[in-house]
């Protein structure tokens, strides 16, 4: 092939393989094997050694690559990461959802209602289409940048999907005369301007699991958690250790202005333009509607390959949301429902006494080996001899074998 056939070539098998990693990673399809993608990446990747001046950012074979970094840089969001009150009851969610519909004239206001995952909250930077910087929260103006490990994330596209005419004629006709049509056009099909995508990186259950077994295979040390697992990976120095640990990720916030005016607009322009979104979602202005999804989240948690640690409402309408502003670190119009805690039962093996600066003494349990919410507890305090009373604790000689 000449060098112009050799670039059509190029071109053509990065459309190719960016269409089965959206049709795998976003709608969950398989048409061709993993043996044939393979093939496919392996043929770009001889190509491009060939010909290094054809060797663009968005291209699959930059996914893991280079020397391992010396440290992570501190960058500045455009935008503050904010944190989600949390709310525990019942009562206390009915509270937030009364004090929000006077705040906006509106008692019967539209709910987003979606998982609150438990991993790690991420912002990536596209430029003209192309991802340019992913960094975590941090403070939530400063965080770090972990481009290098993020591309080793196949669900996350280098490269923004450009729609077909069809889906986003079917997208503005589902949202007649409520998204401005030139926005959207600018940024999703010519791709120019920057967006700014968030969501949630996470280490799926089973991954986290097979990657275990490697290591107590190996005598070495396990992960503790999934949750864990998945922020002390993003921040390893060498990006090919991220790459072997399979995270996934989730897209929930589509922070720029295209067009969109309800949230539930942003989780299907995220879908459209390359983004895999969590479809445990409800729409609703009904609190009944809010509990009962909240209420059947314990039993379903454990069929879904990720961590979850509750429910997030947020309020749907854009306008709405930004209008009601900020207390502090976290926005008014969104708050997670927390899911009750995990409890288990297990054996006193002794109880050791602690001073304090004070000269307070603190009692604090000995407990047998437990292990709840991907933690092992061996400690747990008794705070005063109050609540040893109130308890009826004792040390369980007979368990322990004395």
């Amino acid at each position: 092939m000449n060098k112009e056939q050799v670039k059509k070539r190029i071109v053509k098998l990065k459309k190719t393989i960016a269409r089965h990693r959206f049709l795998y990673h976003v709608h969950d399809k398989q048409e061709i094997s993993e043996a044939a993608l393979d093939s496919l990446k392996h043929e770009l990747y001889q190509l491009e050694q060939e010909h290094p001046d054809l060797i663009t950012p968005d291209s699959p074979t930059q996914r893991v690559g280079g020397k391992p970094l010396p440290k992570f840089e501190k960058v500045r969001h455009t935008h503050r990461m904010l944190s989600i009150e949390d709310v525990f009851t019942p009562d206390e969610f009915k509270a937030w959802h009364e004090r929000i519909g006077k705040l906006i004239g509106d008692k019967d206001f539209e709910m987003f209602c979606m998982v609150k995952l438990d991993g790690l909250a991420i912002e990536l930077v596209y430029e003209d289409g192309v991802l340019e910087r992913a960094a975590t929260r941090g403070d939530g103006k400063v965080g770090e940048n972990i481009t290098s490990n993020v591309k080793t994330i196949e669900s996350i596209p280098l490269r923004l999907r450009v729609p077909s005419e069809a889906e986003l004629d079917r997208f503005l006709k589902k949202h007649k005369h409520k998204v401005n049509s030139s926005d959207l056009d600018r940024i999703v099909s010519k791709q120019q301007g920057r967006v700014i995508v968030r969501g949630e990186i996470y280490y799926p259950v089973k991954a986290f699991e097979a990657y275990n077994k490697k290591m107590k295979k190996a005598g070495k040390k396990e992960f503790a958690n999934p949750r864990n697992a998945a922020a002390g990976t993003v921040r390893q120095l060498d990006p090919r250790i991220t790459a072997e640990r399979k995270l996934d990720f989730f897209a929930w916030d589509l922070v720029e202005d295209i067009g969109q005016q309800t949230h539930d607009q942003e989780i299907e322009l995220l879908e459209m333009v390359g983004f895999r979104t969590n479809a445990e979602f409800k729409l609703t202005n009904k609190v009944s509607d809010v509990e009962k999804y909240w209420a059947g989240m314990p039993e379903r948690k454990d069929k879904f390959d990720y961590w979850i640690d509750g429910t997030v409402i947020r309020v749907n309408n854009n306008r709405r949301f930004e209008k009601l502003g900020v207390v502090g670190k976290t926005p008014r119009g969104l708050v997670a429902w927390k899911l009750p805690a995990e409890e288990t039962t297990t054996v006193v093996e002794a109880v050791n006494w602690f001073v304090g600066r004070t000269g307070a003494l603190t009692p604090v349990a000995v407990v047998r080996p437990t292990h709840i919410g991907g933690t092992t507890v061996k400690h747990a305090s008794l705070h005063n001899f109050d609540e040893i009373e109130r308890l009826d604790l004792a040390v369980d000689k007979v368990a322990i074998g004395e």
